[in-house]
C-alpha cells in the first residue's frame, strides 16, 4: 500500500495487515482520486472510518488545504499517526472517535467539508444511514463531494440536495461520487 500521486507519490503506507481495518486497494484509489483530481487542490476533507489514513493522506499528497482523519479504533488511529509522520505535513487532525459524535462536533464548531471520504468496514456500518447522518447536519460546503466506497449495499442516485455523479465498480468494490447541490 502507499501514496499513489501528488508530492508523497512512492510513500510506503502501514496497517493493510491490521485485523478489523481493509485499506482501499492501490488501483481503486488510483481511479478514484482520478476522477476528483481537479477538487482536490485547497480542499477540506474529512476522511471518515480513516483506517490507514491512506485516503487522507493522498488527498494531503495532492495539496489539500486541511484534512480531518475520523477513527474509533485506537489500533486504527495508531497506524494514521505512524502513516502520518512519513509525510512533511501538519495540516490535520486526527480524531479518535465514533463518527456520528465527530459529525455533531464538526457541526457544533462550524466546521465545512469540501470532500467527505466515507469508506465504513464493509458489513458492519450502512453508508445510506452515514449519509443520512451528513446530511442531518450543517457541515457540507456547496458544491461538495461525498465518496462513498462499499462493497454490498444499494445506494440511490439522489439524496436531499445530492446528486450522484459519478458510479464505478472494481471488481467487488463500488465507488459512488455525489455532489451537493
Amino acid at each position: 500500500m502507499r501514496v499513489i500521486s501528488g508530492k508523497y507519490r512512492r510513500t510506503i503506507l502501514n496497517g493493510y495487515d491490521i485485523e478489523g481495518i481493509r485499506p482501499t486497494m492501490d488501483k481503486v484509489k488510483e481511479s478514484l482520486f482520478a476522477m476528483i483530481n481537479d477538487r482536490i487542490k485547497d480542499s477540506v476533507c474529512l476522511d471518515l472510518f480513516s483506517g490507514t489514513g491512506s485516503l487522507g493522506i493522498e488527498a494531503l499528497s495532492n495539496y489539500s488545504k486541511y484534512v480531518y482523519f475520523v477513527d474509533k479504533m485506537k489500533s486504527a488511529i495508531d497506524i494514521t499517526k505512524s502513516n502520518l509522520s512519513k509525510i512533511d505535513q501538519n495540516n490535520y487532525e486526527i480524531i479518535n472517535d465514533n463518527y456520528t459524535s465527530a459529525l455533531k462536533k464538526f457541526n457544533n464548531n462550524g466546521t465545512k467539508f469540501d470532500i467527505i471520504f466515507i469508506d465504513p468496514p464493509y458489513g458492519k456500518i450502512k453508508i445510506k444511514e452515514v449519509i443520512n447522518e451528513i446530511l442531518k447536519y450543517n457541515i457540507l460546503n456547496i458544491n461538495a463531494l461525498l465518496v462513498c466506497e462499499y462493497e454490498k449495499e444499494a445506494l440511490d442516485e439522489t439524496y436531499s440536495n445530492l446528486e450522484l455523479i459519478k458510479d464505478r465498480k472494481y471488481g467487488k468494490t463500488f465507488i459512488k461520487i455525489y455532489k451537493m447541490r
